[in-house]
């Protein structure tokens, strides 16, 4: 199965929650008129896609119709999809993982799946000749350390890891030292999800910051934070706690599959100003991938 069939067969329950709301209120209404976008508005903010994306859609389309002069309620369907597509694709942005060393940083609260991301990002990058090392920066969380060693096994990276509650910020240096050392191509850093406090926490990415910006300077660095498409607001949320705090490039986006709730990516990238760069859309190895906003408009709508 190529990543495009997973995309679409991950989108499976947010397209047929969204796509057979849309597809319900297009064909209620004989006209095109305010209360079809209305109803269609409505729609949208239930697959969480949020309230200004959702009115910003909406106003598109609607310039879109009026332009076209299309008069055919079905056909509202086509401008949907094509706005959203276009706002998704002018606001995608690449993965940026040039440099020898280059970083990926993983940030999020507990049970998002940050190890597992970490393990498949290390998968994906093998398989294509790349060296990985793993920075084991949780060292908060009982057995965190032990949990990516073994995912390093499995996928055969290199790992750094140390004592239950060390200093994060000196594993980290300890990590890009060693991938100096040992010629990797990609470090991905595992951190912490919850501390103390959320002080804590972010004075503790601080610290993180800095050793990266010594130590890797000119190197391409991805901070991304990783976010459960299941949780539907509450990862909006955290978008929202985190994108103020760390200095984020992006977000990768876990159990796609699992949700109807998909519309959220839409949000994080159009109300929160966070491009996704990856995509999980099942529990296999191979079903990360790097976002494409063309695939996810096409999966969801067609």
């Amino acid at each position: 199965m190529g990543f495009f069939e997973k995309i679409k067969n991950g989108l499976s329950k947010t397209k047929s929650a969204l796509g057979g709301t849309l597809d319900n209120v297009l064909s209620a209404f004989g006209v095109i008129s305010d209360d079809l976008y209305e109803e269609l508005e409505e729609a949208l903010i239930m697959a969480d896609i949020g309230v200004e994306t959702a009115l910003k859609i909406i106003d598109r389309v609607k310039q879109n119709v009026k332009e076209k002069k299309i008069k055919d309620p079905a056909a509202v369907r086509d401008e949907l999809k094509s706005v959203i597509s276009e706002m998704l694709e002018s606001r995608q942005s690449t993965v940026n993982l040039n440099t020898k060393p280059s970083i990926i940083l993983l940030i999020g609260v507990n049970g998002v799946g940050k190890t597992t991301t970490a393990a498949k990002l290390a998968h994906l990058y093998i398989s294509r000749g790349k060296k990985v090392i793993f920075g084991a920066a949780d060292t908060f969380r009982a057995a965190a350390g032990e949990q990516l060693e073994t995912w390093a096994d499995r996928v055969g990276a290199d790992i750094i890891k140390s004592v239950q509650g060390a200093d994060p910020a000196a594993v980290v240096f300890d990590t890009i030292s060693a991938a100096k050392a040992r010629g990797a191509d990609i470090i991905i850093c595992d951190t912490a999800g919850r501390l103390h406090n959320k002080v804590n926490l972010m004075n503790e990415l601080k610290k993180i910051y800095k050793v990266i910006s010594t130590q890797m300077q000119g190197c391409d660095i991805e901070s991304l934070l990783v976010l459960d498409a299941t949780t539907g607001q509450n990862a909006l949320n955290q978008a929202r706690e985190f994108n103020k705090a760390a200095d984020l490039t992006g977000a990768v986006l876990t159990k796609l599959d699992g949700t109807a709730k998909g519309g959220m990516a839409i949000a994080l990238m159009c109300e929160y100003d966070l491009p996704i760069k990856f995509i999980g859309v099942g529990e296999q190895m191979d079903d990360m991938q790097e976002f494409s906003a063309r695939q996810f408009a096409d999966a969801l709508f067609d």
